[in-house]
């Protein structure tokens, strides 16, 4: 057979039926839901359709659930509390499996998923939520769709896609010191373009993405929507599967034996061609800031913000001069003299053990000058990091420890930022009002964010020392 890359042999086996057009019709492995699928079941009760495969489909509250441990049923807004109360009897009366509030298993649906095994190499994966690229860490096709596409899967089992083209990022080089995953991928970002990977599924490799741990690998996938494209993949290796082994919904026994001799052969042929390629050396890239609506309008945190006057791109320096007037900020300002009034450290890009550890390592022995809120990413993350006297790290340092769920990258269960408030975020996305009405957000890395705590502005975390 001619040589294929990774996306190429999981979406081969996939395909149930092609139509004129370029269209395909895709089996999906996995099916994810949160609160806010409810519209997709509310289709299906109308149509009188069971779900098709309910094995293969789970859920968890996270984008309305509270994170101050307010219970569900309890909260105050009537819309919030009415979605959150139909997560229980949608799985109930439809058969799919539910990680429930109160359960250590709840949390963040792209966290839950890789952290209960059911996200595994070579599956298809789909979620009504854009960031479900973050699976494709793990070897995977996955992507986000809409709320009738929901329905569809639901129903059926498969879905109508467009096959996209194919894109390499080859990362070579090794991260420097403070420099995590959250800096890589917001640097390619600024370097590609907030719709550089439009049309492409885009496969991370390379040395420094080989280095990676796996739950840094999820937050390179993660932002990959950020770039423009639904797909982002890394592919499958001994790290992969060791991370998967053991967890509940991965193979077991002489299942996992076939399985990983599938996904030993999963791996983009040497040969393979890819429809663009980029190279990026990783150590060239430092801790970095975001200073406008866009994660591309980022620098580093040793940088200035740029000058609108020296863009030569007439729409980009619109873009520029929009985001500066609603950001509050002037050309020229070193980023480590942007005060913050709050930070927020979670979501589904950082809020994994390594992130609230990065974070804790840094504000071990310190004192927060502005409110910190942690949101962990799953009880059981939660109760991981407790065990290892995080909680206790954050509290010391003024930070506020919260429950999991989407919390303030959201900001639609109560976690927001008041109007003109600025917030060093671990999260990935800082449109305009994402964290509430008026609200201005930087994205950063964990440990980042945690310095930003710790100075009431920006600071480069590699100049701190240890905590």
């Amino acid at each position: 057979m001619p040589a294929r890359t990774l996306f190429d042999k999981i979406w081969d086996r996939h395909i149930v039926a092609e139509r004129e057009g370029g269209q395909t019709l895709l089996y999906v492995d996995r099916h994810l839901c949160h609160d806010g699928s409810f519209n997709g079941f509310r289709q299906l009760r109308a149509a009188g359709r069971a779900v098709r495969r309910p094995g293969q489909t789970f859920a968890t509250p996270d984008h309305y659930v509270p994170t101050d441990g307010t219970r569900p049923d309890a909260v105050a807004e009537p819309h919030a509390r009415e979605i959150l109360g139909e997560i229980g009897g949608n799985c109930a009366d439809f058969g799919v499996t539910l990680f429930p509030w109160g359960d250590r298993r709840q949390g963040i649906v792209h966290v839950v998923g890789p952290e209960q095994g059911i996200t595994l190499p070579g599956i298809t994966l789909v979620c009504g939520d854009s960031h479900t690229s973050t699976h494709g860490a793990l070897g995977c096709i996955s992507f986000g769709i809409g709320a009738s596409e929901v329905a569809l899967v639901l129903a059926t089992q498969c879905i109508w896609q467009r096959r996209p083209k194919t894109m390499r990022i080859t990362l070579g080089g090794t991260l420097a010191g403070g420099v995590t995953a959250k800096d890589l991928m917001i640097a390619i970002i600024h370097r590609i373009g907030a719709d550089g990977g439009a049309g492409h599924a885009i496969e991370y490799a390379g040395q420094a993405v080989r280095a990676l741990s796996v739950e840094a690998r999820l937050t390179l996938c993660n932002m990959t929507i950020e770039a423009g494209s639904r797909f982002g993949l890394v592919a499958p290796d001994d790290s992969t599967f060791e991370y998967i082994s053991g967890r509940p919904f991965a193979p077991q026994g002489q299942h996992w034996d076939r399985a990983l001799a599938l996904w030993k052969g999963l791996p983009s042929d040497g040969d393979a061609a890819f429809d663009r390629e980029l190279a990026i050396d990783a150590g060239d890239v430092g801790p970095m800031v975001t200073w406008g609506n866009s994660p591309a309008l980022a620098e580093p945190v040793t940088g200035r913000i740029p000058d609108p006057d020296r863009e030569p791109d007439a729409d980009i320096r619109r873009e520029m001069i929009e985001a500066l007037e609603y950001m509050d900020l002037r050309p020229g300002t070193p980023m480590t003299d942007i005060r913050v009034d709050r930070v927020f450290i979670g979501s589904c890009t950082n809020s994994r053990i390594e992130d609230l550890r990065a974070a804790a390592a840094v504000l071990r022995g310190r004192r927060a000058m502005v409110p910190i809120l942690v949101s962990p990413g799953s009880g059981l993350v939660r109760a991981q990091a407790e065990a290892e006297g995080l909680d206790r790290i954050f509290a010391a340092a003024g930070a506020e420890w919260r429950r999991p769920g989407c919390s303030m990258c959201v900001g639609m269960n109560g976690d927001r930022l008041a109007p003109g408030e600025r917030c060093a975020s671990t999260s990935n996305r800082n449109f305009r009002g994402r964290q509430g009405p008026g609200s201005r957000t930087h994205l950063v890395s964990p440990a980042m964010a945690a310095a930003a705590g710790v100075e009431g502005r920006f600071a480069d975390v590699r100049r701190m020392g240890s905590g």
